[in-house]
């Protein structure tokens, strides 16, 4: 009979750490105690935080940091008291010995409580693995962050359709129209919708064919351009994650056949995501379409050419999550489970397109929590 496992210890903040903004379900800024004992929630708060975070619910008992330092520096009254002593001193008045604990757990803490005396042991895999199967409410609270990210994509065409080409580059105003521009749209209408997007993506022309290029300049006329939006709510801290691709001017051929088949392949990785299917087999329709459109994947001097990215990422309170659809890891897909779907191809000279949209993962046909049209050539 397998042994049940240890209680959970957190000692983090909620901005960094998915894992303690979600085991506290209130945020606070500084790092905190917090630990479970069986079905209960308990937390270490300072007087700053501590009315705010009794008032929240979310714990069943919040202990006042003060006391417990107390506490702590009369049991060790020629040591410097810090969160490893307080919390060996509140595991001892709960009869705690032993706790479980991420592997991005603070080493230099993991360390001190063991040398007090405490066992821990990391967690085998993610430190709560129900966050893979996500409730009605947090669906609901990726739909939302998701408006948020359709509200910044609106307001980045917005601003492309307004500028014209004007030789190389495209012009606002007599002046070139850069992506810092489009970025601080997105991010003024996330903003004052709620939200908060950091790291937006705005990448045109060569630029786009670093994934993760954010992109900074003037925009070019006929350039294909990526824009990536992952919002956070700033009420519930889940995210929202679209892309989508724009051109502002008039596109190749080559272009247009680079933008349908990114689509088509989008379309025949949502064909199969159903629970129980490995993500693998995913992201193989995906290469498989590109591959029989003609479009290779290899690795130049300069870096990769074609598709060299996963197909998809679960969503959650962080941006980057599990399940994974992606050629590395076999990982079957379970009932409720959130994730991106966002196939890409780039080509330097030619361009880069990247098409994304989050789903949930449903017993038949994914259920989609995003929604934006997918025109993308703007005259």
């Amino acid at each position: 009979m397998a042994r049940p496992p240890l209680p959970p210890l957190l000692y983090a903040d909620t901005a960094t750490s998915s894992d303690q903004r979600y085991f506290s379900g209130v945020e606070v800024h500084d790092p905190f105690i917090a630990f479970g004992i069986g079905r209960r929630r308990l937390s270490v708060q300072s007087a700053l935080e501590f009315g705010r975070v009794r008032k929240a619910g979310t714990f069943d008992t919040v202990l006042p940091l003060e006391a417990w330092r107390a506490r702590a520096e009369a049991r060790w009254p020629r040591r410097r008291v810090g969160p490893a002593e307080i919390i060996a001193t509140v595991a001892q008045a709960h009869r705690l010995r032993a706790f479980r604990v991420a592997d991005d757990f603070p080493a230099a803490l993991f360390l001190r409580l063991r040398a007090l005396g405490l066992r821990l042991e990391l967690a085998d895999g993610p430190l709560f693995p129900e966050r893979e199967v996500k409730s009605a409410a947090e669906a609901a609270a990726l739909r939302e962050g998701n408006r948020l990210s359709a509200l910044g994509l609106a307001a980045a065409e917005t601003l492309l359709r307004a500028a014209r080409p004007r030789g190389r580059y495209l012009l606002t105003r007599g002046r070139r129209l850069t992506s810092e521009d489009v970025k601080f749209a997105v991010e003024s209408a996330i903003l004052r919708a709620g939200g908060l997007s950091l790291d937006t993506i705005v990448a045109g022309g060569d630029q786009a064919c670093d994934p993760h290029d954010r992109g900074s300049g003037p925009l070019r006329a006929h350039d294909l351009i990526v824009v990536d939006i992952f919002p956070r709510v700033t009420g519930t801290g889940y995210f929202g994650d679209m892309t989508r691709t724009f051109l502002r001017g008039r596109a190749q051929d080559a272009q247009r056949k680079l933008v349908a088949t990114v689509r088509a392949a989008q379309l025949a990785a949502l064909r199969v995501i159903r629970a129980g299917v490995d993500g693998k087999f995913v992201h193989q329709q995906v290469c498989d379409t590109f591959r029989a459109a003609g479009y290779e994947t290899r690795r130049t001097p300069a870096g990769s050419v074609g598709f060299f990215h996963g197909t998809g990422h679960g969503l959650g309170l962080a941006v980057h999550e599990a399940p994974r659809l992606s050629g590395l890891v076999s990982c079957l897909l379970p009932k409720g489970a959130v994730v991106t779907v966002e196939p890409g191809l780039y080509y330097p000279g030619l361009g880069g397109c990247r098409i994304e949209d989050v789903v949930q993962v449903t017993a038949r046909a994914p259920r989609m929590l995003s929604n934006y049209h997918y025109e993308w050539e703007l005259r």
